[in-house]
């Protein structure tokens, strides 16, 4: 569970970074939980975006991701949403320390 610092630093984090996977009409399939959880294991922060044709509600999109990937719900803004998971992968190039 994160404290309301760590979500404002991962918040801060994350208004930089570009989506890097995209939810289409089919929603929340297992191709895109799997990208998801590599993407999570790579990077530890990402942003998802909800495509035009899709009829998801971001924040519950969201929850739903976090849940089944072991992840943080970080923030959900318009379409977009980003989710926070620690990696376990030992050569990790960036790796985020949250505050205390």
């Amino acid at each position: 569970m994160l404290s309301g610092k760590q979500r404002s630093y991962l918040k801060k984090l994350g208004q930089s970074l570009r989506p890097i996977v995209f939810i289409g009409r089919d929603g929340l399939t297992e191709n895109v939980m799997q990208e998801m959880d590599t993407c999570l294991l790579n990077r530890e922060l990402i942003k998802v975006k909800l495509q035009e044709g899709c009829t998801l509600h971001p924040k519950e999109t969201a929850n739903e991701a976090a849940d089944a990937l072991g992840a943080e719900f970080v923030q959900a803004i318009g379409k977009r949403f980003v989710l926070y998971r620690r990696s376990e992968k030992e050569d990790l190039r960036e790796r985020i320390v949250l505050p205390r």
